[in-house]
């Protein structure tokens, strides 16, 4: 299934990220993303925020319409077994302090992702490897 060509939010994002559109930009590992959570149930993430693309390159080149992501929080949190916390940088285009929540992993369609933020620097991209890797129970 194809992605339509004609889709996505194109105004300027509202919490200052760059203005692509998952149609202008190929999604790859490592990306941060703004997305839109909501409708969300019980104590999944909710509204607009960004999160971390984890999904492999290789199932993104294959054309498949969702994508695996892991929430983020504003702020730090204590859990550094399932948190990765992230402080902004030109590279990585956030403009405050972050939490990855790696408890919240999510399938989510593609339509979700309204405008990319920038890539994760790989010192905290080991730190989520080893986070998901508790998560799902890999070692």
């Amino acid at each position: 299934m194809c992605l339509p060509k004609q889709r996505i939010w194109s105004g300027p994002c509202p919490h200052r990220a760059r203005s692509f559109s998952v149609i202008d930009r190929p999604l790859k590992r490592g990306q941060i993303w703004w997305v839109d959570f909501n409708p969300s149930r019980g104590s999944e993430q909710a509204g607009r925020r960004p999160a971390l693309v984890v999904q492999s390159d290789i199932a993104h080149d294959s054309g498949y319409p969702l994508t695996i992501v892991v929430a983020m929080s504003t702020g730090s949190h204590g859990d550094e077994a399932l948190h990765v916390n992230v402080d902004p940088s030109p590279l990585n285009g956030l403009n405050q302090s972050g939490t990855i929540k790696c408890e919240q992993l999510m399938t989510l369609s593609r339509d979700r992702l309204l405008s990319y933020s920038g890539v994760l620097e790989p010192r905290y991209m080991r730190k989520v490897e080893a986070a998901l890797r508790q998560v799902l129970d890999l070692d």
